[in-house]
């Protein structure tokens, strides 16, 4: 994976003009192929959403014997550990230490939400799709 690369957790809604590539990577996320996080922020945008930076970023080791199974190990953390707010995630640096016969990756992701508004009241969100669902009481 390279940097910049973009993930996207598995309930992340996207708009419908917007169907990329998806690999499955960690547990309950997905790697859009081929495509940067610049220039996934623009297709996002040109659909009239966005693509927002949230604050703090999340980094996580991980070890193996090979440097991809060491850098797997800790995006597959790092992605885990971040919260449920956060949609998506950008991939900002990884960072291998090698040893005889191990290897040891630092993998920090950036926290990314994608949204059709432009406001981040997850609250008044969460309270909208409860309004809207067929088994509310509203």
């Amino acid at each position: 994976m390279k940097l910049h690369s973009v993930f996207l957790r598995d309930d992340c809604t996207l708009p419908s003009c917007v169907n990329p590539l998806r690999n499955d990577v960690g547990e309950h996320w997905t790697y859009v192929q081929d495509i940067s996080s610049p220039v996934f922020d623009i297709m996002i945008r040109q659909a009239g959403w966005h693509y927002i930076w949230m604050l703090g970023c999340c980094s996580r080791r991980g070890c193996a014997r090979t440097q991809e199974a060491a850098t797997e190990n800790a995006l597959g953390r790092a992605l885990k550990a971040i919260a449920g707010h956060s949609n998506a995630a950008e991939l900002d640096s990884v960072q291998i230490t090698s040893f005889a016969w191990f290897h040891i990756a630092n993998v920090t992701v950036q926290r990314r939400r994608i949204q059709e508004h432009s406001s981040l009241d997850t609250q008044g969100e969460d309270l909208r799709q409860a309004s809207s669902s067929p088994n509310s009481n509203g």
